[in-house]
């Protein structure tokens, strides 16, 4: 079916423009209607965040994500577009996508004025309904609501032409979604002029007396800390907001190893298989959420998803990286290789006390014990009373993050204590997953101190009883 392209052919049609809180209403009754996901790829929200903004979206209020980095927050308010209609008509030409039905730009009333029902019709898509703004200190009225353009000065117009104003990026949003990202970064004084926009929904640019009574939809963020220790959104602001809504990191590994599949980058490499076993992922999982929980990290500020991610792409990089330099067919990240989540982890955390030093350790200290309470989830030490014996008995096991996955086959064949753990790992009959199940069991022991470790070099190590 054609789409009408003058306002007369639109008229016709017996087309109903829908406000915008109309629009995403209605779409969300049908999602929720049909089992749709309202936020594909959001994970871990369903019983809290994402029942509350349906809840808002539902009563047609505007929106705060409150919450530390890494939360989601950008995502959810980006997916709201999801429920605005695929197109909707505008005034061509129109700067702020005027409703063919109700103009409010001086242009959009003088051109249908003119033309009447020929006046050109377009259809805006979804896609450029919706616009974001990271709120900096330096961010002007202009930049958001608008000011007064010189060149249309010069080519001979009044000031007071209503003609003359050049539109900021809420008014360009008219009909639309509108994002604040770091909402508390945003000077107090340009804070001001939202207050207007969020209750009256117009704006007042340099003092003209018109007004541009705007439908849109306005989404912030905001950190916590700034939020309620400092104080840096101005109170009326906060009143006009009708949700704020709590949002959180992953409440259980499982979520955050699923978040880490999702999102981590993929390439491919040509003649090698990775292959992740379970308590890796769990292992990197982990040493995100003991990061949470750290005395020495500090709380304030969070500790991102990213993070997580970060640390498992760097773990299976080291783990491609040996297999492409010993010819090796399968990539499969050992502890040797948490070296390498280093770098990923440092750059993501805070401190309560700062130093290189006191880094470092900090860091170790969460890897160890990310190891040490994911092996005491698979296994008791009980388990590996005659292992131990063995190693009280002289038997010594090499390891590193360069050495060949054979190489621990020939260590440990014999020794029935590892044949049963590589078992239980899922790892029989595969050299290199044989390779990530033994370290993981020889670190286990000795972070429960039945084991003596010696380091041999930046990697390489000796376990011994």
């Amino acid at each position: 079916m054609t789409k009408p392209r003058t306002l007369g052919e639109l008229r016709e049609s017996g087309y109903q423009v829908l406000s915008v809180r109309e629009e995403m209403r209605k779409n969300l009754i049908q999602k929720l209607r049909t089992g749709e996901p309202i936020f594909p790829g959001v994970i871990g929200y369903d019983h809290t965040v994402i029942p509350q903004v349906e809840n808002a979206i539902l009563s047609g209020q505007d929106i705060i994500f409150l919450g530390e980095r890494g939360q989601a927050k950008t995502r959810m308010a980006r997916s709201l577009v999801n429920l605005l209609d695929e197109e909707v008509p505008a005034v061509a030409g129109s700067e702020i996508h005027d409703n063919p039905f109700a103009p409010i730009s001086r242009y959009a009333r003088d051109l249908i004025a003119e033309k009447g029902d020929d006046t050109p019709i377009v259809w805006i898509r979804r896609e450029e309904r919706y616009a974001e703004k990271l709120a900096t200190p330096d961010t002007t009225i202009a930049d958001l609501i608008g000011e007064v353009d010189p060149i249309k000065v010069a080519e001979g117009r009044y000031l007071s032409d209503e003609l003359t104003i050049h539109y900021g990026l809420i008014p360009r949003t008219n009909r639309g979604i509108f994002a604040i990202n770091e909402l508390p970064d945003l000077a107090e004084r340009i804070q001001v002029g939202l207050l207007n926009i969020l209750e009256e929904r117009d704006v007042q640019i340099r003092g003209y007396r018109i007004r541009l009574p705007l439908d849109v939809y306005i989404v912030a963020s905001a950190n916590p800390e700034d939020y309620t220790n400092r104080g840096r959104i101005i109170t009326p602001l906060k009143d006009r907001y009708g949700s704020q809504i709590r949002t959180h990191y992953p409440e259980t590994i499982d979520l955050e190893i699923e978040i880490m599949e999702q999102e981590r980058r993929q390439f491919d490499t040509d003649g090698i298989e990775v292959m992740v076993p379970d308590f890796m992922r769990e292992v990197v999982a982990e040493i995100t959420h003991l990061a949470r929980r750290s005395h020495d990290v500090s709380q304030r500020s969070g500790v991102s998803v990213r993070m997580s991610i970060s640390n498992y792409e760097n773990v299976i990089s080291n783990a491609i990286k040996r297999a492409i330099r010993l010819g090796e067919k399968q990539a499969v990240p050992r502890i040797s290789d948490l070296h390498a989540a280093v770098a990923s982890t440092t750059g993501k955390i805070e401190l309560e006390a700062l130093g290189e030093v006191q880094e470092d350790r900090i860091v170790d200290k969460l890897m160890q014990g990310a190891v040490l309470t994911t092996f005491n989830r698979y296994f008791s030490v009980r388990d590996f009373d005659d292992l131990v014996l063995a190693f009280e008995n002289g038997l010594t096991v090499e390891t590193s993050d360069m050495m060949p996955a054979m190489n621990y086959v020939h260590q440990v064949s014999h020794i029935d204590g590892f044949r049963e753990a590589a078992g239980r790992l899922g790892a029989a009959g595969n050299p290199s997953a044989i390779a990530s199940a033994v370290e993981f069991v020889l670190e286990g022991l000795h972070l429960n101190r039945r084991l003596n470790k010696d380091t041999g070099g930046r990697t390489g190590v000796r376990y011994r009883g």
